[in-house]
């Protein structure tokens, strides 16, 4: 089987960067000594001068030098190389969770916001999840796949991170293009499917909605929903370019818009869909309480083929620097009196630099 390399600290590649920054250092300061030494006497002299001064052990020793310095740095970062491969069983669902990604949710009644208290609770779901496939659909006027299906939670968390009310340009709440649009990117099997909307509800295509859910119960998907803010509403913020608050969102009228909660309208849906509602509030979104219940669902079993064993290998590039760092201490940057018959870093002849 193809062995696989990876890095556990990838972040420490970072400091490779200080070879070239050696590098630069090195060179300036040579220069730098040659241009001081001939204020004093002409290059030529330097060799009966400074008759200890070997140029070229100097160079050899910074060589020697860096690539300690690179080995070390690998050593840190430790490369690790993976050669089992394993056929894991797991028992789950398949769910898609649908969140509202319109201005309204950016309201603070529900803290911080409605849409960072939805990604809060989602980020601890997937952390919970053993088994079930995931995947996120975002929406507003129009619907999008932000995340596929998938085992790969760590993704699905990479993905979350980076949903906010500007990944959909187009302003509004098609709930019922959401859930149509997970429905079709189920995969073709006999897993048990769900899908949860996260949304504040202001969706003004309610039997859209309804006909999206009662379509998708009849192909054996759960719909279930979570009220993501409290009847009384809240002002929309409107922030600036640099994400700074600039004031509320008005009307034509100069007057504040408040968005409140349609519970009415997200309970009708999860009845239609075979599921159930839940509103959230500022102690618990109600993402758990509704997993539990897809929990009772019959669970699927699948195959998946994950890497289960990776092995250090930094011994080896601490061994190396180690290794170099005797070299260093044996050549010494000076000419020692027996070295000098060999001529072990000159060549006869050759002027020194």
């Amino acid at each position: 089987m193809e062995n696989v390399l990876r890095f556990e600290h990838p972040e420490m590649l970072y400091w490779l960067i200080l070879i070239p920054v050696l590098v630069i250092i090195y060179i300036l300061v040579r220069l730098w000594q040659d241009r001081t030494f001939k204020r004093f006497a002409d290059m030529k002299m330097r060799e009966y001068l400074v008759p200890q001064r070997s140029g070229r052990r100097g160079v050899f020793r910074f060589i020697v030098f860096l690539l300690m310095v690179a080995c070390l740095i690998l050593g840190l970062a430790n490369l690790q190389s993976g050669s089992k491969m394993e056929e894991v069983k797991r028992e789950g669902i398949d769910l898609y969770i649908a969140v509202d990604v319109s201005n309204s949710m950016n309201a603070q009644d529900i803290v911080p916001s409605r849409l960072d208290r939805s990604k809060q609770a989602i980020n601890k779901l997937i952390s919970d999840l053993q088994g079930d496939r995931i995947g996120v659909v975002i929406f507003a006027d129009k619907a999008f796949v932000q995340l596929p299906i998938t085992t790969d939670y760590a993704a699905a968390k990479m993905f979350l991170a980076s949903v906010s009310t500007n990944s959909v340009a187009s302003q509004g709440t098609a709930i019922g293009e959401a859930i149509n649009l997970a429905a079709k990117s189920f995969a073709d099997d006999e897993r048990s499917k769900a899908i949860i909307v996260i949304s504040d509800g202001e969706d003004h295509e309610n039997e859209a909605a309804m006909e999206a859910a009662r379509e998708a119960a009849k192909k054996g998907i759960r719909i279930y929903t979570i009220g993501m803010g409290l009847p009384d509403g809240a002002p929309i913020p409107e922030y600036n370019q640099s994400g700074r608050m600039t004031g509320y969102k008005k009307d034509r009228n100069g007057n504040t818009i408040i968005t409140r909660l349609d519970e009415d309208m997200l309970r009708r849906i999860a009845e239609a869909g075979g599921g159930m509602y839940v509103r959230a509030n500022n102690s618990n979104v109600g993402l758990g309480k509704i997993y539990d219940d897809i929990s009772k669902m019959e669970k699927t079993e699948i195959e998946t083929q994950v890497f289960t064993d990776y092995e250090d290998q930094f011994q080896w590039f601490v061994g190396a620097a180690i290794i170099l760092l005797l070299v260093l201490v044996f050549v010494s940057s000076g000419k020692k009196a027996w070295e000098s018959k060999f001529n072990i870093f000159e060549r006869k002849g050759e002027e020194d630099v």
